[in-house]
């Protein structure tokens, strides 16, 4: 019952004060109540600021409900800003504080995002692989393609079916997603169908350094040691989902979804 959860909230205009996100629709920073004594990671967290700041993760079950994880985010660079193998453990029902600073500009968003994994997460069964597993079973690469148009609200927007644009998946064939490249900028590229359980799972918006999108979930499993490569079937292309979140610019968002078609094992 493994499961992969993306959770964005955002601020407005916080300048130096660390504020607390407002959660994107759909999303709490209350972890899900996983079966006892399984595993439940923080994998890794970042923010898309447009004047450098801080985001901060507490918790009275982490290691400080002072500071604990605070890390510093440079201005316009959506990178990863915790990549370490053994991630940070989480605990069932317990709830994150989240907080973010950053521009002191009336209207601007800035947007964080937590990456979550799920050992043992009940009615949840997502189809996460290995690198292992990918290339034992890969046969061909194809990408699709979607133009997200993003709002300008903060959270979630711009949602269309994987097959909006460009049809081509073959009838009845599992894919992997292994990565996506942007045309600009954003918080988050997230992706959500059946086939992992309906939770949205992604990464960073980061258009300049294609090094960090390209292979995300491939790099994500190497890391972690982990299954965490997503496989969909193309019967549920119509219910696969992809949407992102933007700053209040608003800019819209061509992105490339990298799929590796995969063998009936």
């Amino acid at each position: 019952m493994k499961a992969l959860e993306l959770l964005t909230g955002y601020v407005t205009a916080p300048s130096t004060t660390i504020t607390s996100l407002t959660m994107a629709t759909g999303n709490t920073l209350t972890v899900r109540n996983a079966i006892e004594n399984s595993g439940i990671i923080l994998l890794t967290a970042w923010a898309d600021n447009q004047s450098a700041g801080v985001l901060r993760i507490t918790s009275p079950k982490m290691h400080d409900n002072v500071q604990n994880i605070r890390l510093g985010v440079v201005a316009s660079e959506v990178y990863p800003l915790i990549n370490y193998g053994g991630g940070q453990k989480l605990y069932s029902q317990d709830t994150l504080t989240v907080g973010l600073s950053g521009s002191a500009t009336a209207g601007d968003i800035e947007t964080a995002s937590l990456l979550i994994y799920y050992e043992d997460l009940p009615g949840i069964n997502a189809r996460l692989i290995t690198p292992d597993d990918l290339y034992s079973r890969g046969v061909n690469i194809m990408t699709v393609e979607n133009t997200l148009s993003l709002g300008t609200s903060g959270g979630y927007s711009g949602q269309e079916a994987i097959n909006a644009e460009y049809d081509l998946m073959k009838a009845n064939t599992d894919y992997a997603l292994i990565g996506y490249l942007c045309s600009a900028e954003c918080a988050c590229v997230r992706w959500q169908g059946a086939d992992i359980g309906n939770l949205g799972l992604g990464g960073p918006g980061n258009d300049t350094n294609k090094e960090v999108t390209r292979s995300w979930f491939i790099s994500l499993s190497e890391t972690f040691d982990l299954p965490l490569i997503p496989v969909f079937n193309s019967a549920n292309k119509a219910g696969l989902l992809i949407d992102g979140a933007q700053d209040e610019n608003g800019t819209d968002v061509t992105v490339q979804s990298i799929f590796v078609e995969l063998a009936t094992t």
